[in-house]
């Protein structure tokens, strides 16, 4: 019989599966890679770099802490169980709302991501087949390839994390390899040129200003929603068989990887297409690449692979945040038939939610930029939930520090420990986290876009919450 835990969901997963899940994240840097680039030119190789390095900082936290919190699901479920009161209170519980909220941001980081990549491969299939399409009927294509997708995740994701892990492992394998081989076929064919990097290390007039060096840091907000991003490895906490051991090794599993992965791609495609060529290509990155190596075949061959890797992308984040959902019901942040799952041990009530809500921001996004002509993007859904992710990583970051230096959790058991003195370091990347990241992302949002609307629709979508949390409670 398969072991469950308390929470209800089935422990079925070794670190190996879970990593597999998590290996989506080093595609995450396809859709911002683009306007990274278009801000701070070759100086994007650093940010992608240092971010993952971020990352393991962070993680070297969110390890010790889920793997502490067995039942937890994740960052979203260590910040509910940690900042929740263990003593009944009159009114509110001010700190469980703090968890949630959290809990709330993270889920908003993610779920955006079967959105985002959805509009990508619309965008990728008008480009590569030059579709004339405008108006409503743009939307109805946008808008199914989305039913399409989501309608594959739910299936996939309804029979159960394992056989989601095997199908990870499966779509890892088709579409990291070949991407490499792209690459690696563009150093050998000598189209890589280092002085494309090298002369063009950032834009012309560049001077460190003020302003400047708010938009490198914006940059900064902005990566670490990818280059960070495997930490979704953790939140499969309740489900892994010993989640002592196989939390730290699947993070830094997955860890590794995306910093091979990062500093990689983004070197190759930088030095191989240069300032100017990136411009030309667009989000479309790969493109001229896989034409160069391979000829006019090669557009075809980028187009499936890259289809291939979102649509794992997508998984990961189908699934991640169908768990958070699932984990605010189970603290009673959320209505309790959020948490409902089918015999497999899914929960198909969040999973069916993330569904219908990403294809509510593809339809709204495709029918400002072809109906009423706005300059929309997946950048702007990427842009709002990346301010999602600086809220969300501050305020489980600030719920370790707590686990350290509250007494109640004094005798925690801790299977895996993060350094000595690590709670310092955490500090430090929570003011960053709050007072340079955020800010700074803030102000590149409205800087590259010149306009509101990602922080707007970030705000919309968060604060959308408080309402719902108090009618809960």
């Amino acid at each position: 019989m398969t072991e469950e835990n308390s929470g209800g969901l089935a422990r079925t997963v070794d670190w190996k599966e879970g990593m597999f899940i998590a290996l989506g994240v080093p595609l995450l840097i396809l859709p911002s890679i683009y306007d990274v680039a278009s801000i701070i030119w070759g100086c994007c190789i650093f940010v992608w770099t240092v971010s993952v390095l971020q990352g393991f900082v962070q993680n070297m936290a969110y390890g010790e802490m889920v793997a502490a919190f067995p039942n937890a699901t994740g960052l979203p479920g260590c910040a509910q169980a940690i900042f929740s009161s263990d003593k009944p209170t009159k009114g509110i519980d001010k700190g469980k709302f703090i968890g949630a909220f959290s809990a709330w941001c993270y889920w908003f980081a993610w779920c955006p991501v079967v959105a985002i990549f959805t509009m990508m491969i619309g965008d990728y299939l008008v480009q590569m087949f030059t579709l004339d399409i405008s108006g409503w009927m743009a939307v109805g294509f946008y808008l199914l390839i989305g039913v399409v997708i989501v309608a594959l995740m739910y299936v996939l994701g309804s029979r159960g994390l394992e056989g989601g892990a095997k199908a990870g492992t499966i779509l890892a394998l088709v579409s990291l390899i070949p991407i490499v081989i792209i690459l690696i076929g563009a150093l050998a064919a000598g189209m890589f040129d280092f002085s494309n990097i090298t002369t063009n290390w950032t834009r012309p007039g560049w001077s460190w200003s003020l302003q400047d060096i708010v938009l490198v840091f914006g940059c900064f907000g902005l990566a670490q929603w990818s280059a960070c991003a495997w930490e979704t490895a953790a939140i499969y906490g309740p489900e892994y068989k010993n989640p002592g051991k196989d939390v730290p090794k699947a993070l830094f599993g997955c860890g590794f990887i995306c910093l091979i992965m990062y500093f990689f791609v983004s070197t190759a495609v930088y030095g191989s297409l240069g300032q100017s060529g990136i411009e030309s290509a667009g989000y479309a990155t790969l493109v001229p690449i896989a034409q160069f190596v391979f000829g006019d075949a090669g557009s075809y061959i980028a187009l499936f692979f890259l289809i291939v890797a979102m649509i794992l992308i997508i998984q990961t984040g189908f699934l991640g945040s169908s768990r958070t959902l699932y984990s605010m019901a189970g603290e009673n942040n959320l209505p309790a038939g959020v948490k409902n799952t089918n015999s497999h041990g899914m929960p198909t009530k969040a999973m069916l939610f993330v569904s219908l809500f990403n294809l509510f921001l593809v339809f709204i996004i495709e029918m400002s930029a072809f109906v009423y002509g706005q300059t929309t993007t997946s950048m702007t859904v990427l842009t709002a939930s990346a301010i999602g992710y600086c809220i969300a990583n501050g305020v489980a970051l600030t719920a370790y520090v707590k686990t350290k230096t509250n007494p109640r959790f004094k005798d925690l058991d801790r299977p895996f420990k993060a350094p000595k003195g690590w709670k310092y370091v955490i500090s430090i990347m929570v003011a960053v986290q709050f007072f340079v990241w955020l800010p700074c992302l803030l102000y590149w949002s409205y800087y590259l876009t010149s306009g509101f609307i990602a922080i707007i629709l970030g705000i919309v979508v968060l604060a959308a919450f408080i309402p719902v949390w108090y009618w809960v409670q």
